[in-house]
């Protein structure tokens, strides 16, 4: 039996220091060293080189401390869901009010329980195919509407629509608030990723919440919510915990962001990039539209100055044309006169060389007809025979009396 006697004024109320010290004294009293086995979770380290973590199991948990001076024994730090063998004393931390435990020496001794479940379940669904990339879907490049799986009152949401609102305002946010933690919470969540599911006009999904313990965290280590994420047709970011931190929901998404406030700006990242990617574009084209504004230009004044050149060519061309025409000229007159003067020879030639010449002379021409061709032999003439004589001046006709060949 306990016993201990309470000191309070005169009305009988103590306060609340005093309340405190005396659990302290109890506590301090019976339990000055004590070995207690456990789970351990939330393990920190901080700078001042203590150990802080809570040692747990599936009805209760208690937090310890294990002092610098102490944990320097240890080979290495523990980690969380380890099981763990401490030792120490136990005592009332009076600033906040709570019962820890101060560890003098601590003894890794394996995997606490939701640390073995975790990686039960992990391997069975590794073992379905549920984690391959594969399966993978990537993110849709501008996605406008975005269903959010989280709880309505924590961080989690603040931060997204923060983000979503700084870097994305015109896409459409659409909040299925549900438990986190605790009885239901998993089932609260699978529900709330397939009634989005059915919206049917949701282009991505973010499930998620704030960091803490594996048991603040665990409704997105459980296989109901790592199925439904699995069978969903709109692809799924998980953004569950801080950057450390690890679910199987994690495992199962599309896509892992470290946190809530990383899935935001994960969703909004492709329309800043396209708007960074088109400002890039603009500028190159302006440089480029500059470079070919610049070549045109000297083109056009290369071409200006021919043109200057070829003005001037232009204007001396008529002088040109009248020159050449008079030259063309005198050289047709040239050419005719020495025709002229070769015909004149030529038909002085024939005229000398024609037989109408010798009529002159007293000779005339004998035919049988009246126009016909000159008889030169007698051989076909007969006495009686009708004749045509053609003169210098004139033509007679004549009868044949008498033929000598």
């Amino acid at each position: 039996m306990w016993g201990f006697c309470c000191v309070s004024d005169e009305h009988g109320k103590l306060s609340v220091s005093g309340l405190v010290a005396l659990l302290k004294d109890v506590v301090e009293t019976n339990f000055v060293t004590v070995t207690v086995e456990g789970e351990i979770s939330n393990f920190a380290t901080p700078v001042s080189g203590h150990w802080y973590f809570t040692l747990k199991d599936s009805h209760a948990q208690l937090r310890a401390v294990m002092f610098r001076s102490r944990n320097r024994l240890v080979r290495s730090p523990p980690l969380d869901g380890v099981q763990a063998v401490c030792s120490g004393a136990v005592t009332v931390y009076a600033a906040r009010g709570e019962l820890q435990m101060v560890v003098d020496s601590l003894v890794v001794g394996g995997q606490g329980d939701l640390q073995v479940a975790f990686e039960a379940l992990k391997e069975q669904l590794a073992e379905e195919g549920l984690f391959s990339a594969e399966r993978k879907r990537a993110l849709p490049p501008f996605p406008r509407s975005v269903g959010i799986v989280t709880s309505a009152s924590g961080a989690a949401i603040q931060d997204i629509f923060n983000v979503m609102q700084r870097r994305a305002p015109d896409v459409h946010l659409l909040l299925c608030p549900v438990r986190v933690q605790g009885d239901g919470a998993a089932e609260e969540i699978a529900e709330a990723v397939r009634n989005l599911n059915r919206y049917g006009s949701l282009d991505v999904l973010i499930v998620g919440r704030g960091g803490g313990s594996m048991e603040d965290l665990w409704a997105f280590n459980e296989e109901v919510v790592a199925r439904a994420i699995a069978d969903s047709e709109v692809p799924v970011i998980s953004a569950v915990g801080h950057e450390t931190d690890f679910t199987i929901a994690d495992f199962v998404a599309d896509l892992r962001a470290p946190t809530p406030s990383a899935a935001a700006e994960l969703v909004a990242r492709n329309r800043q990039e396209l708007e960074a990617h088109l400002d890039h574009l603009q500028i190159r084209l302006s440089s480029r539209m500059d470079q070919s504004l610049g070549l045109v230009a000297e083109r056009l004044a290369g071409l200006e100055g021919q043109l200057k050149i070829y003005a001037r060519d232009f204007a001396a061309l008529p002088d040109k044309l009248m020159e050449l025409e008079n030259r063309l000229v005198i050289a047709i007159r040239s050419r005719m006169r020495q025709y002229e003067d070769g015909l004149a020879v030529a038909a002085g030639r024939l005229d000398a060389l024609s037989p109408l010449q010798q009529l002159d002379r007293g000779f005339v021409i004998a035919s049988s007809d009246r126009d016909g061709v000159g008889l030169t032999s007698t051989e076909n003439l007969n006495a009686g025979d009708s004749l045509w004589l053609r003169f210098s001046r004139g033509r007679a006709a004549v009868r044949v009396e008498d033929v000598e060949n």
